[in-house]
């Protein structure tokens, strides 16, 4: 039952699949993709450790729906990764954050706001509206330790 078993027969397109079958739904649908950075900030009118300069490992964890294309893809994973290199993370990885980012204390609750802010951003420019159908942000969590993060979720960016 759960034995190796060989393809004898490659599946081919237009031979044993076509074109029309490759859109599998209409629904919308989630795609995630996870990064890390480095980088030092200190917080302001906090009494606690964190009010002195220090580092951490961030995870940055982003949550993307939208409709898939004629092919049944929705966004190619390698897509996030080049708008998450070329338009957020130059201002994050390896950088103090006090000065990279817009005047604001660099709370994990305030710097998930500011990363769920540039992906929409980027993923409205007119060029990602076209190529990626209905494509949103759903959610973005920061993690700022292993087991601590901040969430930014539409429902709550769009309301208040």
């Amino acid at each position: 039952m759960y034995g190796f078993k060989i393809v004898e027969k490659l599946q081919k397109f237009e031979q044993d699949i076509h074109k029309e079958q490759l859109k599998y739904h209409s629904k919308r649908v989630l795609v995630s993709k996870q990064f890390t950075f480095d980088a030092a900030h200190h917080l302001h009118c906090y009494e606690g450790k964190c009010k002195n300069l220090h580092g951490h490992t961030y995870t940055v964890v982003f949550g993307i729906s939208g409709y898939v294309d004629e092919i049944g893809l929705l966004m190619d994973f390698g897509d996030i990764k080049d708008i998450w290199k070329n338009e957020i993370e130059i201002y994050l990885d390896h950088r103090y954050l006090n000065e990279m980012l817009p005047p604001m204390n660099t709370t994990a609750e305030n710097m998930v706001v500011w990363i769920y802010e540039k992906m929409a951003e980027a993923l409205q420019k007119e060029e990602n509206r076209e190529r990626y159908h209905g494509a949103r942000v759903e959610f973005v969590r920061l993690f700022e330790t292993p087991t601590s993060y901040a969430e930014a979720r539409r429902e709550w960016m769009e309301l208040e």
